[in-house]
């Protein structure tokens, strides 16, 4: 019985984390005003189309 109570905390335990961890990325991504986030998408689809480009030959 204790078995399944360990478990069951280890799990209530993870969650939290879990809520924790996402809660910070939130806060991160808010963080960003719109022109970094626009400079950063123009900066990963540069580095797609360079990616696709060294594939291709």
């Amino acid at each position: 019985m204790r078995a399944w109570k360990l478990l069951g905390l280890a799990g209530i335990l993870a969650g939290v984390a879990t809520g924790a961890a996402v809660a910070r990325d939130e806060r991160v991504r808010r963080h960003y005003d719109a022109s970094e986030i626009r400079t950063r998408l123009h900066a990963r689809h540069d580095e797609a189309v360079a990616r696709e480009a060294d594939d291709a030959e």
